[in-house]
C-alpha cells in the first residue's frame, strides 16, 4: 500500500498511539539488525545495559519487553519498524514538553517527521469518590487484559490492608487464554481474598469490576493510580495530575515504566524489572505485599518531589492543547505539510 502511494506521490502518515520513545526504541532496535547484524535478542549475559538515542540513561537489558527478547516475535516487530520508516510523517499521542529528548531523534533527515500532538484523551462508585478527602484514595486499575491470578490477588489485598489508605480496586480474574479469552470478573471475592479483608477495610475501600479510568482519575480524591502502564492510562493520569506506581504487564509497558520513573521522575515503581508477559508468555511474576505497600506508601506522600513533579507536568499537559501551545502548533504543521 504504502509502496503504490509513494509511486503516485501520495504522502503516507500514521498515528502511534504510543509514546515519542518506545517508537524510538522501535526504530533503532531495527537500525541495529539490519545494519549492524545485531539481534537484541541473541545478548548474552555479558551486556547489561543498551544505549538508545531517545533515552538520556542507559536502558538494563534484563527489563526488555518480550517482543524484543523473542526469536518467535523480533522478525514481525523488526518488519513493523522498516514500515514506520516509508511514512513521511508520524502523528505521536504524546507533547513536547513530556519526551523533549525522545523527540529530537526525529530531527534526523533519515527518519519521518514526528508531530507530538498529544494527549489523545477520551474525557454508587463515584458519588463514594465524592465524600472522601483530597488526594486520600489510592486508585488500582490495570486494563482491559489486565487480569490477577488468585495468588497476586491475595498479595495485593494484603498490602492494601496493611497501608491504611482508603483504595478503589478494580479487580480481574486472569484469563487462562488471554488471546481467546479476555479478563473477567471473580465470582466470589470472599472466596480469593484473605479472611476478613472486605470486613476490615469496609469504611475505607471498594473492590470492583471494571471502573470508568478517566471519570475515577478526575476526582479530587484520587491521589495515586496503580497502573499497568499502558500509555493512554499515563497520559489521562498525567493530565489529572495523578502521580503513579508503575506495574507493567505487557507490550511496551516497561519500557514506558522505565520513562516514568528514571527518565522523568512522574512514578513510584513498585519494583525494578517484573518478569514476564501477560499476552505474549501468558504469566507474571508474581509481586509481593511488601513490594506493593512499599509502593503505595510512596506514591500517597503528600509532599513527594514526584507529585510535584506531576503537578507541574499536569499544568504543561493542558498548555500543550491549548492554542499556541507546542501539540496544537505540531497538528496545524502537520495540516500544512499534507
Amino acid at each position: 500500500m504504502i509502496d503504490v502511494a509513494n509511486e503516485f506521490g501520495v504522502p503516507c502518515y500514521m498515528i502511534y498511539t504510543s509514546n515519542a520513545t518506545f517508537l524510538g526504541i522501535t526504530l533503532h532496535v531495527q537500525q541495529m539488525y539490519d545494519d549492524k547484524k545485531c539481534d537484541v535478542s541473541d545478548l548474552d549475559e555479558s551486556v547489561n545495559e543498551l544505549e538508545f538515542p531517545c533515552l538520556t540513561r542507559p536502558y538494563p537489558v534484563k527489563c526488555l519487553p518480550h517482543i524484543l527478547t523473542s526469536k518467535e516475535w523480533l522478525p514481525f516487530f523488526v518488519a513493523q519498524a522498516r514500515f514506520f520508516r516509508k511514512m513521511k510523517g508520524i502523528l505521536v499521542n504524546t507533547f513536547a514538553e513530556l519526551e523533549p529528548h525522545a523527540l529530537k531523534m526525529f530531527n534526523n533527515v533519515d527518519l519521518p517527521q514526528a508531530y507530538p500532538i498529544g494527549p489523545v484523551l477520551h474525557l454508587e462508585i463515584l458519588r463514594w469518590l465524592d465524600e472522601q478527602p483530597p488526594k486520600s484514595v489510592v486508585f488500582l486499575c490495570f486494563g482491559s487484559m489486565g487480569g490477577f491470578t488468585e495468588e497476586q490477588t491475595r498479595e495485593v489485598a494484603v498490602a492494601l490492608d496493611r497501608s491504611g489508605h482508603r483504595f478503589l480496586w478494580s479487580l480481574r480474574r486472569a484469563s487462562p487464554n488471554i488471546m481467546m479469552e479476555r479478563p473477567g470478573d471473580y465470582t466470589n471475592l470472599e472466596e480469593v481474598l484473605p479472611e476478613g479483608f472486605l470486613e476490615r477495610t469496609s469504611d475505607r475501600g471498594k473492590v470492583i469490576g471494571w471502573a470508568p479510568q478517566v471519570a475515577v482519575l478526575e476526582k479530587p480524591a484520587i491521589g495515586g493510580f496503580v497502573t499497568h502502564c499502558g500509555w493512554n492510562s499515563m497520559l489521562e493520569s498525567l493530565w489529572f495530575g495523578v502521580p503513579m506506581v508503575t506495574w507493567p504487564l505487557y507490550a511496551e509497558q516497561k519500557v514506558n515504566a522505565f520513562e516514568m520513573v528514571e527518565e522523568l521522575g512522574l512514578a513510584v515503581e513498585i519494583r525494578k524489572c517484573i518478569r514476564g508477559d501477560l499476552l505474549l508468555i501468558g504469566e507474571m511474576e508474581t509481586v509481593t505485599a511488601e513490594d506493593i505497600e512499599r509502593a503505595i506508601r510512596r506514591v500517597m506522600e503528600q509532599d513527594s518531589d514526584v507529585r510535584s513533579r506531576v503537578k507541574e507536568m499536569a499544568e504543561k499537559c493542558h498548555v500543550a492543547l491549548m492554542d499556541g501551545g507546542s501539540s496544537k502548533t505540531a497538528l496545524e504543521k502537520f495540516i500544512q505539510d499534507v
